[in-house]
């Protein structure tokens, strides 16, 4: 089978899927995100993408929507942290884009008065707000290793009874002619239909409806190398040792969202430098003056963790669309 193909079960089978069985986040999960680090994390996305909202001539309604919300922590920080924003919450609708039922359950828990949808598509069609953070890691990838003048996909088949990976005949691939200028062969290059799918439904409704969308995810601007990985208990695994017991995810391309979105973008952006344009330091120094010992410990790690370009400062980017002609969001390297 397809890279792809294993990805889609291993995650999202019905019965063994890793992510419709259980809660893969925090210290009894398998990874932490950003949201669940700190409450700065969404408390400044939710300002940025109301400040948005307000250059766009705060048009109402309007949907806020999140593309694979966890645990629905990002966006009770977003509407905890837009509260005041006049007009915001009145103007708001709330949607969430989640296909696991265990993690549906918990932003029920969270996030009062939403909609949920189990893929972009069925969204309304007005103006549209969205964040994803992590969410393009989880899709599935196709993987192609380069040949002299073609590609042969890298495959998943059993042999003595393990998975193991192989290869398919080397074939034309017309989406990646383009990559035969800078590739050499033996290189993989990753491709992710969904993701783009998705960046092109909603760059279509944001330039026709207008709104803005902020993209967030470990990365680079293209393509290249192996980068399918597993993680169990918080360490890396075997992607293909377990299928169902462990989150596997691959980097993004963000030049393949990017060329996906009708609309316009802004250059992409690490983390730490997004985070510190919307004012994270001076947002920790105030939570800091309230806090002593091993909280306040635990705030400077959090500020650290997000932000440091050794942590998640520069592994994370950040890709904002916004409408041809409109302002891009607050944040962003321009």
């Amino acid at each position: 089978m397809t890279v792809a193909d294993f990805m889609t079960e291993a995650l999202l089978h019905p019965e063994h899927g890793y992510y419709t069985t259980r809660d893969p986040l925090g210290a009894a999960g398998d990874f932490t995100t950003a949201p669940e680090i700190s409450q700065m994390f969404g408390e400044l996305i939710g300002l940025a993408l109301a400040q948005a909202w307000l250059d766009q001539g705060a048009p109402s309604p309007f949907t806020l929507a999140e593309l694979g919300p966890g645990r629905g922590t990002l966006m009770a920080d977003i509407l905890r942290a837009t509260r005041q924003v006049p007009g915001f919450h009145a103007a708001a609708k709330v949607h969430l884009v989640e296909a696991s039922p265990t993690l549906r359950a918990k932003q029920q828990a969270l996030v009062d008065d939403a909609t949920w949808h189990t893929n972009i598509d069925t969204l309304p069609a007005q103006p549209l707000f969205l964040v994803a953070n992590e969410f393009f890691d989880a899709l599935p990838i196709r993987q192609f290793l380069r040949a002299d003048t073609g590609w042969h996909e890298r495959l998943i088949t059993s042999r003595d009874g393990a998975l193991t990976f192989g290869l398919g005949p080397e074939l034309p691939q017309p989406d990646l002619e383009h990559r035969l200028a800078d590739t050499v062969p033996d290189q993989i290059v990753e491709t992710c239909a969904p993701a783009r799918a998705v960046c092109d439904h909603a760059g279509a409704s944001i330039e026709t409806h207008g709104g803005a969308a902020l993209l967030i995810d470990y990365g680079g601007w293209t393509s290249l190398g192996d980068t399918l990985q597993a993680l169990q208990n918080h360490a890396p695994a075997d992607p293909l040792a377990t299928p169902g017991t462990a989150d596997l995810t691959a980097h993004v391309d963000f030049e393949a969202l990017a060329k996906a979105a009708p609309c316009a973008h802004a250059p992409l952006t690490p983390q730490g430098v997004f985070l510190e344009h919307l004012g994270i330091t001076q947002r920790a120094q105030t939570l800091a003056s309230r806090l002593s010992g091993e909280a306040l410990k635990s705030h400077i790690a959090a500020h650290r963790r997000l932000t440091h370009p050794q942590e998640m400062g520069n592994l994370f980017k950040v890709l904002a669309l916004f409408p041809k002609g409109a302002p891009p969001p607050p944040g962003c390297i321009t």
